[in-house]
């Protein structure tokens, strides 16, 4: 099975999408600017994609519909998005990370970058870096245990419809537009760290990741080493992103595991590496898997529009008057 094809097509999807959510960012940005100047800007309309950074919005929509039947109306999309991802890592691994996630593609092109200058990455000490995982996991845990058990249903009904969260896309983008400094010295710290370690953000902060890795573990599908084929060359640890020792297992069931097929691309024995389901009864190639993870991600946004669970019921007239109640928390 010829794999010298999967990575271009990858770096392909991923410079897609991130060309798609600056195209996004810019168009919501102009939005904002439509509703704060009361109607005196000119007019355009908001880009609900825009939703899928508001996760927590999302979670809180989940939680709703989950116990109440029907997906709010205030920000549909960011729900719609997160279970299309949350789905699409259920069959296809982690792959929306290695794909599709632009902050996972800015964080790839930084350590790739690291590596040219200085030809070769840092690895944190063992301890360190099992130490440093379970960040994402705490933060996880965390907003997991507010949204599903800490509040009442009605609390997460009270707050899907407080002036706070009808804003958060907005307010999300002001915060970047008037950053602190210290906010911007965690950034630069995270982005210097990315240039030297492999996905650090993802690695070790990341929980929308670490949720993502949980539920990969359950995906039919897996990359399996056939012991007879393999030569023992070392390629696939030496190129695995996520540092796992590839050459070491049969099956790879770590959370870590992005599905960004390095490991396949690299084998230099056909058919010793395969994206594969349990006993290789059915076998994905590189180039079906990452089309595969294009038309799982795409067709849920399709079909939250389509059944009309996409679009915010938020006006620009109401997004202009909260924005100038200067609204900053709940």
């Amino acid at each position: 099975m010829n794999n010298r094809f999967v990575q271009p097509l990858r770096t392909v999807v991923q410079l897609a999408f991130l060309g798609i959510t600056i195209y996004i960012g810019f168009e919501f940005y102009r939005f904002v600017m439509f509703c704060k100047s009361g109607g005196a800007a000119p007019l355009v309309t908001k880009p609900n994609g825009v939703e899928g950074f508001i996760p927590i919005s999302g979670l809180l929509g989940l939680r709703d519909w989950i116990t109440s039947g029907q997906l709010n109306i205030i920000h549909p999309a960011a729900t719609v998005i997160l279970l299309t991802v949350i789905l699409l890592c259920l069959f296809l691994r982690r792959s929306f990370c290695s794909w599709i996630c632009p902050v996972g593609t800015v964080e790839e092109f930084l350590w790739k970058g690291g590596k040219g200058l200085f030809k070769r990455n840092f690895v944190l000490p063992k301890w360190l870096d099992f130490l440093f995982r379970g960040i994402k996991y705490v933060l996880l845990a965390f907003f997991l245990y507010f949204v599903f058990f800490a509040m009442s249903s009605d609390s997460v009904k009270d707050f899907i419809q407080s002036p706070y969260n009808r804003i958060a896309d907005a307010k999300m983008l002001q915060f970047f537009l008037t950053i602190s400094g210290i906010a911007l010295l965690v950034i630069i710290i995270i982005i210097i760290a990315s240039f030297f370690i492999k996905n650090f953000l993802c690695r070790y902060i990341c929980p929308y990741g670490a949720l993502l890795g949980i539920v990969a573990t359950l995906s039919p599908f897996k990359v399996t080493r056939a012991a007879a084929k393999c030569i023992k060359c070392g390629e696939c640890n030496k190129n695995c992103p996520s540092l796992i020792k590839v050459m070491d297992k049969n099956r790879i069931y770590s959370p870590e595991c992005v599905g960004c097929l390095s490991c396949i691309s690299s084998c230099k024995t056909d058919n010793a590496l395969v994206m594969a389901s349990p006993v290789r009864r059915f076998k994905i190639s590189g180039i079906v898997f990452g089309l595969l993870v294009v038309l799982f991600f795409t067709g849920g946004i399709f079909l939250g529009k389509v059944t009309g669970h996409w679009k915010s019921s938020v006006s620009p007239e109401e997004c202009g008057t909260y924005l100038k109640m200067n609204i900053g928390h709940y």
